[in-house]
């Protein structure tokens, strides 16, 4: 018997995301016996393996999990493709089935473009919404506005019941506050600390008021990316383990930070301060004009070997939880009791299966 089954555990329920990968999908198999509630996929194409090829193998292959996108890019697919795409999962797992929808942030600079802009999100999300619904909508397509609908949606084509939940993918205010008007949940990459968390709560709270709604835990949950790592006897956030558990996490912040900072103004976060200088630097010998193919490199899969060295204590500490299995369960209580429904777990790839063994044993 697992030793972590005598935890007094809070309600806060354990994902997986997962970058992609067609070989990877006995990780989902292994998260779901487990016990981890769900799997996020992830969709960025030029990066990874197409998302919705994932998510039918997934369906196939699981029987209890909640499965779907962690997140979509809205901005490479129309809202009907969206939502044609989500209800054909739909139709493969009747019920387990969610969408994740972002405007882009990795997906769009990978490929030297920007994210989609809020207002565009707005309508995009208010469209996916009743199309996801199986309801008509006026879809705009090259200039031109006209309404659509799945006309065959009762031939074994797609399945719009049980209703697909949508999950905002949402960092800044503007961004929550489309999740709380046109969400049923929001998923997020909050530092994982009770403060953060409990200001994401208030936010939701106050953009959903302004939008005519009311939320709260039980009809709306927040989840939020992450990794851990539990501490064994001896080791500290220098520990080569530690690293390794960690390290690809806390570098794809640090590529989200320097798009932040260069192209958006943004200041240079504390965490960061003594690394940054070396960073830019180096990320700066690359003509401006091919950077944005390397930035991303590895991008929450592993750390290239030039970036090892910008895997800092502070780095990990930002935006991971990492500690022996008493601070852990500590700092998990705390997230939950601050407003916190699930905590989706990246792991780097070669790590994953060891990281999900150890949650499951310490944490679940």
């Amino acid at each position: 018997m697992w030793a972590g089954w005598l935890w007094d555990a809070p309600e806060m329920e354990f994902g997986i995301c997962l970058a992609s990968r067609p070989r990877d999908l006995g990780h989902v198999v292994t998260a779901e016996r487990l016990g981890f509630t769900h799997c996020w996929m992830a969709d960025s194409q030029m990066i990874w393996s197409d998302v919705y090829a994932m998510l039918a193998l997934a369906a196939e292959r699981t029987t209890s999990m909640q499965i779907g996108t962690g997140v979509a890019v809205a901005p490479t697919r129309p809202a009907v493709v969206t939502a044609a795409a989500h209800a054909t999962i739909n139709e493969l797992a009747p019920g387990r089935v969610f969408c994740g929808i972002g405007t882009g942030n990795t997906a769009m600079r990978i490929m030297g473009h920007k994210p989609m802009p809020i207002a565009e999100f707005d309508d995009y999300l208010g469209t996916l919404r009743a199309l996801m619904a199986g309801e008509e909508a006026d879809v705009v397509f090259r200039g031109r506005v006209a309404p659509a609908r799945h006309v065959m949606p009762d031939d074994g084509f797609v399945r719009f019941d049980p209703p697909i939940p949508i999950h905002v993918s949402a960092f800044g205010p503007r961004a929550m506050g489309l999740a709380a008007k046109h969400g049923d949940g929001l998923i997020t990459s909050a530092p994982p600390q009770p403060a953060a968390i409990e200001r994401v709560r208030a936010g939701l709270a106050a953009a959903a008021a302004d939008a005519g709604r009311s939320i709260d835990r039980e009809t709306f949950p927040v989840s939020t990316l992450t990794t851990t790592c539990v501490l064994r006897p001896g080791e500290t956030l220098e520990s080569p383990r530690v690293r390794e558990q960690t390290g690809a996490f806390a570098i794809a912040g640090l590529h989200y930070t320097y798009e932040q900072v260069t192209q958006l103004g943004r200041p240079v976060p504390k965490h960061v301060a003594d690394i940054w200088d070396d960073y830019a630097a180096a990320l700066e010998e690359i003509p401006e004009e091919r950077r944005h193919l390397r930035t991303h490199l590895g991008h929450n899969c592993w750390v290239t070997p030039e970036e090892e060295r910008f895997v800092t204590p502070a780095l990990i500490d930002a935006s991971c939880i990492v500690g022996t299995p008493d601070q852990v369960r500590g700092r998990i209580a705390e997230l939950d009791a601050a407003g916190l429904d699930q905590l989706v777990i990246l792991p780097p790839i070669d790590e994953k299966e060891a990281v999900v063994a150890d949650i499951a044993r310490h944490l679940m």
